[in-house]
């Protein structure tokens, strides 16, 4: 999307949520993220549009590497001068309003979410049944495998069982040629536990159940031997599964240059892929998670994000930072009814999570490699969004890992796992 088309977008005389005010001095407010430059661009552009019904309020746009994010926000978050704004995975949430960093959402802002939105990403924004920002993206997880190296093994579907699934890695894998079937991702904690949650769960597992770890259950305890397995028959090679939320490092290289046969990866990739492979990105294809053997059909994990407000903020910085987010997820900012934060994520290959946004975009979603997306949402199950969450999925991450580099058994990962996940959420919830 170019600074043209963003300089083109609708202009709103009145906010969808909140009423547009005259302001008797300026009010600077600022917008913390974790995105690229030339996403920050789009952003930075879109604030403009909104100043010119707003010429009173300064919108600056900050960013810092998604592994800095949520420090930055705590270390900040306390203070007036802080960010105004931040963008946030959801599972960050209940620790933050619980420290009363981030501030409950206005009336008028709640109602147009509660109405616009599906439920269950409204119950992901929510603690306690109170409302604590605006949703935007949502996640999901896919197969994404290479279409020229199906055809030269020899394999004519993407796999729709574990027993397909190895087989398939299996005939993918070339040591000679420093091929792996399946690419496992490691050193970034997302990036370990999405994948393997989104077998677990197409596998008839749970990450947590009734808030409480479910990792010692039959199902989990054959996700786990499922891992063991791939890295013991040598179809996944943790050495090349180096990656981070950035760049997906030399785990995007692998898959890019042929080296990988398939991974399990999140839509929002899509614009790494484009960039990393040109025209060879038509090689890519997705397909729902395998199914394992006590599983039903397939889920993926799915995982939202959402943009929150400094609690610390002035009175008139946090009235300013609801309007501009009002606006700037509103119908009426983007072009042909979406909204100009849908267009900003749509430029990345990232799914937005309105429902009128998603049919405004419905013609690129409907892409070869969107579609494949778009079709497991119905059937997604959310990653637990609970007290401990982020340390819960960093521990998990260090066990995988492990699990990865053959420290450990699956039996004993699964045994771990699950101590240490009880140990964090009880911790977490006193």
């Amino acid at each position: 999307m170019s600074l043209a088309r963003i300089s083109k977008l609708a202009l709103a005389a009145a906010l969808v949520a909140l009423p547009a005010t005259g302001w008797a001095q300026s009010v600077n407010i600022s917008y913390l993220t974790h995105w690229s430059p030339e996403t920050v661009a789009l952003l930075e552009a879109a604030a403009k549009v909104f100043s010119t019904t707003h010429p009173d309020v300064a919108v600056t746009v900050r960013a810092v590497p998604f592994g800095d994010l949520l420090t930055t926000l705590r270390s900040q978050g306390g203070s007036s001068d802080g960010p105004t704004i931040g963008g946030i995975y959801d599972l960050w949430l209940p620790e933050l309003a619980r420290d009363k960093l981030v501030a409950p959402a206005p009336d008028a802002v709640a109602n147009e979410v509660k109405s616009a939105w599906p439920a269950g990403v409204v119950s992901a924004a929510s603690v306690g049944g109170t409302l604590y920002g605006i949703p935007n993206e949502i996640d999901v997880y896919a197969l994404n495998y290479n279409k020229e190296l199906f055809k030269k093994a020899g394999i004519a579907a993407p796999p729709k069982t574990w027993a397909e699934f190895k087989d398939a890695a299996a005939k993918l894998t070339d040591k000679d040629k420093g091929q792996q079937g399946f690419g496992m991702i490691n050193s970034w904690a997302a990036g370990v536990v999405h994948p393997f949650a989104s077998l677990l769960v197409s596998n008839g597992g749970n990450l947590v159940k009734d808030g409480k770890p479910a990792l010692d259950s039959p199902q989990a305890g054959e996700t786990f031997a499922l891992y063991e397995d791939l890295i013991k028959s040598g179809v996944s090679n943790p050495a090349m599964a180096t990656a981070d939320a950035n760049t997906t490092g030399p785990f995007l290289d692998n898959f890019v240059s042929g080296k990988t046969g398939m991974i399990i990866m999140a839509n929002w990739w899509e614009s790494a892929l484009k960039t990393g492979m040109g025209d060879k990105f038509s090689q890519v294809a997705t397909a729902p998670i395998p199914v394992g053997p006590s599983g039903d059909k397939p889920h993926s994990i799915s995982y939202s994000w959402m943009t929150v407000v400094n609690a610390k903020a002035g009175e008139a910085e946090q009235k300013a930072a609801w309007e501009f987010l009002a606006w700037l997820n509103s119908p009426k900012s983007g072009k042909n009814g979406a909204s100009a934060m849908s267009d900003i994520l749509m430029s990345m290959g990232i799914l937005p999570s309105r429902t009128s946004d998603i049919e405004a975009h419905k013609d690129k979603l409907g892409s070869e490699f969107l579609s494949g997306y778009v079709s497991v949402l119905a059937d997604a199950r959310p990653f637990p969004v609970v007290l401990g969450g982020q340390e819960f999925s960093e521990s998990l991450q260090q066990t995988l890992e492990a699990l990865q580099y053959g420290q450990v058994s699956a039996k004993d990962a699964q045994a771990n796992a699950q101590a240490d996940a009880t140990s964090i959420l009880e911790r977490a919830a006193k």
